[in-house]
């Protein structure tokens, strides 16, 4: 099958991460989690200490990072510098630091070459909130996932219960709201439909569903399949 990139856009809990891998293992193509590698910057960041003042520094921190994203048991391994950092990229603390380190230009640039880079050999299922805008504008499926603020919520209060017991569905949907409103006001690549992109309101469909529908649009568009 000839291969080709696919971008897969959206708020945060619009289930894009998932939903991308399935697809990538569907069609056998590589899936690249931006959101981790943001995760992974801000991770960075927050261990070295930087105040929001220090811009400069981050930028350079970033620059100078290893970021690989492997495929793992469990959906994919994020390695900074040689060191597994998937579960440290998932605290509370990171989430909520995510969307301000990824309103710098500068940060959004390097990790934006990066992940052109990846794409570069086609065959690649790419997720985040400006792919299909910004990093693969010339992708040959687009597609922009969405779901409601409350149900976007309750997903990801499914799957953080565990290993955060202190947190709350209400917590959740208002950290939700408001990182759609940084995501969508920021500066540099604000997270926005593509003209091309083809919308997906996932909060009445099952997770096969969306992946049948993704897997229907790129036998449509491209000829691919499964």
């Amino acid at each position: 099958m000839e291969k080709f990139n696919i971008a897969i856009d959206g708020p945060a809990g619009a289930g894009k991460s998932t939903i991308a891998r399935l697809v990538a293992g569907a069609l056998g193509f590589v899936y690249v989690d931006t959101g981790a590698m943001y995760r992974a910057v801000t991770w960075r960041i927050l261990r070295e200490g930087l105040g929001s003042d220090q811009i400069p520094e981050m930028i350079a921190l970033a620059e100078r990072m290893d970021i690989r994203l492997m495929p793992g048991e469990n959906g994919q391994t994020v390695f900074v510098d040689g060191e597994d950092v998937t579960g440290m990229i998932r605290t509370a603390e990171v989430t909520g630091n995510v969307s301000r380190i990824a309103s710098i230009a500068e940060i959004r640039s390097i990790l934006t070459a990066k992940q052109k880079d990846m794409a570069v050999s086609k065959g690649v299922v790419m997720d985040g909130r400006d792919i299909g805008t910004h990093v693969l504008p010339d992708a040959e499926v687009k597609i922009f996932l969405t779901a409601s603020v409350r149900i976007r919520a309750e997903r990801r209060y499914k799957e953080i219960r565990d290993s955060q017991p202190g947190i709350t569905l209400e917590r959740l949907e208002r950290e939700i709201a408001e990182r759609d409103r940084m995501d969508e006001q920021r500066e540099a690549a604000p997270l926005v439909q593509a003209p091309d992109a083809v919308l997906l309101d996932t909060t009445e469909l099952t997770v096969p569903e969306v992946v049948d529908r993704i897997l229907e649009l790129c036998k449509s568009h491209v000829g691919g399949g499964t």
